[in-house]
Formats: structure tokens, C-alpha cells, sequence
């Protein structure tokens, strides 16, 4: 077994590149530049349906882990493969509900500044989590874990 079985070389707690575009984007537009973003009158109510939504994928997602008796921990090893619930449409489901969170509070707070770093946030969950965790999966549940990757986008 490779050092990746073991458990992932997560480089970044996931939640913190998120985090750090919210309170960026939000800094930016009170104290730099405003980029304001309103879409008459149906710019919070989206961002609390987007809100809602990223929660609860998140809820799906954990309890799905709980079920599975597997940790949501990227710094821990996987104890079991989860291929149901919300990973029958996404291999990261927490993140998919994290991008919705961030579209939404990003509505809240009427600003496109939070939107545009979300790139940014893209890849350093792809490089700095993801390719961590695929490899971790990988070297622990080989070959079950290469045809769930065929079957299922990273993404949606």
C-alpha cells in the first residue's frame, strides 16, 4: 500500500478557501470597491434557496458518512467507500453544497466579489483536497473505487 492508503495529504481544511472568498469578497466590496449585486427584489430570496440548498446537501452528505460508518475528516482515512445518496450524482458532495452556500451568501451580501474567486477556490480544493483524496480512495479501495470514478463526475 502506498502512503496515500493510509490517509489523505489534504493540503488545506477544505471549508477555509470558502471561507476566505466570503470574508475577502466581502472586505473588498465595503471597503474597496462595490460590486453590488441585485437582482430586483429576487436577490435574497435566491440566496437563501441557494443557502438552503448547500445545507442541505451538506445534511444528506454527513449523514450518509454517519450510515457508513466513515469519517467526513479530510486529514483521516475513509473507513468505507460511500457510493449512495448524494455520491450517486457527485464525488464531492460537501463541496458541491459548499459552492451553493457561497453563491448564496454571496446574494446575501449583494456582491459579485465572492463569486469572483470562486475559480480560485476551484482549484485549490481540486489540487490542494481533491487529487489528495482520489488518491487516498484509490490506494485503499483500488479497483471498486476506479469504476465508481467512471461512473460518477467529480463535480456534477
Amino acid at each position: 500500500m502506498t502512503d496515500h492508503a493510509h490517509r489523505p495529504r489534504t493540503l488545506i481544511l477544505p471549508p477555509a478557501p470558502y471561507a476566505a472568498a466570503l470574508l475577502g469578497g466581502w472586505w473588498l466590496d465595503r471597503h474597496v470597491y462595490a460590486l453590488p449585486l441585485d437582482w430586483d427584489g429576487m436577490t435574497r430570496p435566491l440566496g437563501w434557496l441557494l443557502v438552503g440548498i448547500g445545507l442541505a446537501l451538506f445534511g444528506w452528505t454527513l449523514a450518509t458518512f454517519w450510515r457508513h460508518r466513515t469519517t467526513v475528516n479530510p486529514y483521516k482515512a475513509a473507513s468505507s467507500l460511500c457510493t449512495g445518496g448524494p455520491f450517486r450524482f457527485s464525488r464531492n458532495p460537501i463541496y458541491v453544497g459548499d459552492g451553493f452556500i457561497l453563491a448564496g451568501v454571496s446574494m446575501l451580501l449583494a456582491t459579485w466579489w465572492p463569486l469572483l474567486f470562486a475559480p480560485l477556490v476551484w482549484a485549490i480544493l481540486r489540487y490542494g483536497v481533491i487529487r489528495h483524496e482520489e488518491a487516498h480512495l484509490e490506494a485503499k479501495f483500488g479497483d471498486d473505487y476506479r469504476r465508481y470514478k467512471t461512473r460518477v463526475r467529480r463535480w456534477l
